[in-house]
């Protein structure tokens, strides 16, 4: 499974360590400066700045340090050149490191907290995208998901799969908005589809099931602002042994199939309703049938990569992208997806991003 947030600028060691290293750095340029110009130059006033460096990437004890030392520097400069206004240096050092100090001491309350909230967001994670298995019988899976919130680890992007008596079932949605607020009724939804998928028979069920669910979750937690909370859903399932896989689309992008270099689009000859909305235009699910042979590359999606932009404003051309793919195996698919979206995006993605690719392999 490849879970991912946004891209990481890796850089070489050398280069944060001398970042961390930089207000020592700054204070061994400015004491140096201090002693060899003129003390009209006066270069010891801006020692207080290495204290005010420091509070940003270190702890409190080692910024108090640092303000210690630069005071003592100061105090040998005075000697030096009596004429440097010391008092008033060393009475910015002093106030600069108490400040810096404590706003040291705030950034690490802060970092703390975000560490604890990544820590519950992981584990909301693992509730709503639990870990995929890289395959269910003869079907190979790969998963990708992309978090448009800052920070975020998840959002109101969803996906599953279910090895059932009836083959394998897969779920991919989307619900309507982005971080904390979709994730509740994403889950909602996941959670009534994995007891679903092994009791229903038909998808047409399944997908009741999920409607009920995700109109039970939104009646108990109303969502803010005069827009209803509803979502899309695809629901796949491929028998055991035959080569046909049938597809319910609530609303949502077609799948893609890569066949031998041909695409196809898998549209649904008549869309049934997004899910939370069966009771305003009726329960009316609809199955399609298509082929699914040995080798076939399938692609679900959400709304998210055929959505992402470039700076232009030029969406990505998802099946132009897709037909040009090689036969791969659905890991390799994904990671160049993954790869491509953010080139195409120039790294900022504008809403959430999941995705599923199967491919079906000889018994």
């Amino acid at each position: 499974m490849i879970e991912s947030g946004r891209p990481r600028l890796r850089g070489r060691y050398g280069r944060g360590t001398l970042v961390r290293l930089s207000p020592v750095i700054l204070t061994v340029v400015i004491a140096s400066l201090a002693y060899t110009t003129p003390p009209e130059m006066a270069f010891s006033r801006l020692l207080p700045a290495a204290p005010a460096l420091a509070a940003a990437m270190w702890p409190v004890l080692p910024t108090v340090l640092l303000g210690t030392v630069c005071l003592f520097l100061m105090i040998g400069l005075s000697l030096v050149f009596p004429d440097l206004g010391t008092w008033w240096t060393v009475g910015g050092i002093v106030a600069v490191t108490v400040a810096a100090a404590y706003g040291s001491h705030l950034r690490l309350q802060r970092e703390r907290t975000l560490f604890q909230v990544r820590l519950v967001a992981d584990a909301a994670q693992q509730v709503v995208l639990s870990p995929m298995p890289h395959r269910l019988g003869n079907v190979e899976i790969e998963s990708l998901y992309l978090a448009a919130a800052a920070e975020a680890r998840i959002g109101g992007d969803f996906y599953e799969a279910a090895d059932t008596p009836y083959g394998v079932r897969l779920l991919i949605g989307d619900v309507r908005g982005k971080g904390l607020p979709a994730v509740g009724a994403a889950a909602a939804i996941v959670n009534a589809f994995r007891e679903a998928a092994y009791d229903e028979i038909d998808l047409v069920n399944v997908a009741r099931r999920l409607d009920a669910s995700s109109t039970r979750y939104n009646a108990a937690f109303p969502p803010e602002g005069p827009m209803e909370r509803f979502a899309t859903a695809l629901l796949v399932e491929i028998p055991r042994e035959d080569r046909r896989i049938t597809i319910l689309n609530c609303g949502h992008p077609p799948p893609l199939l890569l066949n031998r270099g041909k695409l196809r689009v898998l549209e649904s000859a008549t869309p049934s309703p997004l899910l939370s909305l069966a009771e305003l235009i009726g329960d009316h699910y609809n199955v399609d049938t298509f082929d699914f042979a040995p080798g076939d590359l399938l692609l679900l999606y959400t709304d998210g990569i055929a959505e992402t932009r470039a700076r232009d404003g030029e969406f990505f051309p998802l099946a132009a992208w897709m037909r040009r793919q090689p036969p791969t195996p659905p890991r390799e698919l994904l990671t160049a997806l993954h790869r491509d979206l953010l080139h195409h995006s120039r790294g900022r993605l504008d809403d959430d991003i999941a995705a599923l690719a199967v491919r079906l392999c000889e018994t």
